[in-house]
């Protein structure tokens, strides 16, 4: 099936506040967490959420998905519709922490009976390459926001050029037309007089 067009010809970028707001469908804002992140998204309902989210299961029912009620973290959402919108849950030392408390968390009690002596710990795994990647996700997120919001600037530039382009075809064509319909009544009066 062929994607929703635009008005300009190019595929639509999902759902839009005007269309919502034609369709009388009230945008909510819902969240779900994705690693050290919240994914954030506005759109109409939880169905729609989840189609925005990927997700093939219903994260509401499991309790890994919830309505977003504080105005302070619906805003961004409600400015992008439909957009996934990924926000950090904490700072790059409150994950550390986290990570280093389930560890222990995890980690059994060591057995004495066990031990050797002169055994050397094995150092905790280093983040840096999650935390590398997570960056690396947050970049190309940005970039493409950016380039998107770049070509809609040029979209509306593109509009306006052309509108005043159609403005000075009109008011040209007018003045064209006026001297063409003069052109034409000197042109027939002097016929009628040559042919006397």
């Amino acid at each position: 099936m062929a994607k929703a067009k635009s008005k300009t010809g190019k595929p639509s970028r999902g759902p839009s506040r005007k269309r919502e707001a034609r369709s009388g469908r009230k945008l909510k804002v819902f969240r779900t967490p994705i690693g050290f992140h919240d994914a954030y998204v506005a759109a109409p309902s939880m169905k729609a959420a989840l189609e925005a989210w990927g997700s093939a299961t219903n994260l509401f029912a499991a309790g890994a998905a919830e309505v977003v009620t504080d105005p302070e973290l619906m805003r961004e959402p409600l400015a992008r519709p439909g957009e996934v919108i990924r926000k950090a849950r904490g700072t790059d030392a409150e994950h550390v922490r986290a990570l280093g408390k389930s560890e222990k968390k995890d980690r059994p009690t060591p057995d004495p009976s066990r031990s050797r002596e002169g055994r050397k710990k094995t150092p905790r795994p280093s983040s840096a390459r999650v935390e590398k990647a997570e960056a690396a996700v947050e970049d190309a997120e940005a970039r493409h926001r950016a380039a998107l919001d770049g070509l809609r600037a040029e979209e509306q530039a593109i509009e306006q050029r052309r509108q005043k382009l159609e403005q000075e075809r009109r008011a040209e064509r007018e003045r064209l037309d006026r001297a063409l319909d003069t052109a034409r009544e000197h042109y027939r009066k002097a016929l009628a007089e040559w042919a006397g």
